[in-house]
């Protein structure tokens, strides 16, 4: 069961070096989640081959350009491309303005339904759930209200043993699944625990977008999988972060580390990088399990046991 991200745009504000603005892709048991929609989303989602209509839910941090003004050109080719299936979208306030001002403008009507709901600049509201996933909000400390989202992945049954299925009957096997022991037709009861292992552990994805360092989001992040946190600049640069309200690469390692998360994922490097892994090299030794979020680049999420600091 797929639950992974592809890194679509990796920059910060300008399309430079290779890199283009903000936006992910989260595929979660094969259900497409869009996380940012900078300028030329679309065409990265070309580039991946996927298909724009699978997309359900997309999900805006804040209404700066390098992560919303693709957004408008994929709803035109959804619509030009026949969708007619409901498209979610989740974002600051101002975002259903805009979106609603371009499409009279431009007199066009959809042929799918798209339902724009408020993200509340706050932690820990639930904004979206399906039968296997939970997305709630990440209060970020921007120069605007900036929203982070927190994927968690519902709980999974219990697995049945192989060698065991011919014992159980197939009225039952979803009942045993779920925990419950297995009651034959002459009264012999069969222990869970002889049929089935333990369910896999569900895993979480924090993605953290435009953000200066921001301990408060410790708690409400800690302990998950695969943190996305955004690393503008180097310490060298720390006034200019300071300033613009981002975040470093050894910032964002020491929420990374502070937060006991299981790796992390750097993103939205300045243009005034001509090569990111210096952003890498400086987060490394605060927190070893350190990756580049490279262009086009899929990271499965997979679940690790946290391991208290002393």
């Amino acid at each position: 069961m797929r639950f992974e991200v592809t890194t679509l745009g990796t920059g910060a504000a300008l399309p430079a070096r290779g890199r283009f603005p903000s936006a992910q892709l989260l595929n979660i048991h094969e259900r497409l989640h869009l996380v940012d929609c900078g300028e030329g989303t679309q065409e990265r989602l070309r580039q991946a081959e996927v298909n724009f209509n699978r997309i359900g839910t997309v999900f805006i941090s804040h209404m700066h350009g390098d992560h919303y003004l693709g957004l408008m050109g994929l709803l035109s080719t959804m619509h030009l491309n026949g969708r007619l299936d409901e498209l979610l979208v989740y974002g600051p306030p101002e975002l259903r303005e805009v979106i609603d001002v371009q499409l009279r403008a431009s007199r066009t009507f959809l042929r799918f339904p798209l339902r724009i709901h408020v993200a509340p600049h706050e932690n820990g509201t639930k904004l979206f759930e399906d039968p296997y996933v939970q997305v709630s909000t990440l209060r970020l400390d921007h120069r605007i209200p900036t929203t982070g989202f927190l994927f968690r992945e519902k709980p999974h049954q219990r697995r049945l043993r192989q060698e065991r299925l011919v014992d159980i009957p197939h009225y039952a096997r979803n009942a045993v699944k779920c925990g419950e022991d297995l009651h034959l037709p002459d009264g012999t009861v069969v222990a869970n625990e002889e049929l089935t292992f333990d369910p896999l552990p569900p895993r979480s994805y924090a993605y953290c977008s435009d953000t200066a360092y921001a301990p408060e989001l410790l708690d409400h992040i800690r302990g998950v999988d695969l943190l996305y946190h955004e690393a503008t600049f180097t310490e060298a640069m720390a006034g200019r972060a300071s300033e613009t309200r981002h975040s470093t690469a050894k910032q964002a390692a020491m929420i990374a580390r502070d937060a006991v998360v299981g790796r992390l994922l750097l993103g939205h490097f300045s243009s005034r990088y001509k090569n990111s892994t210096v952003l890498l090299e400086e987060a490394l030794p605060i927190f070893p399990r350190t990756q580049l979020s490279n262009e086009g680049e899929t990271f499965r999420i997979e679940p690790h046991i946290p391991v208290q600091r002393t």
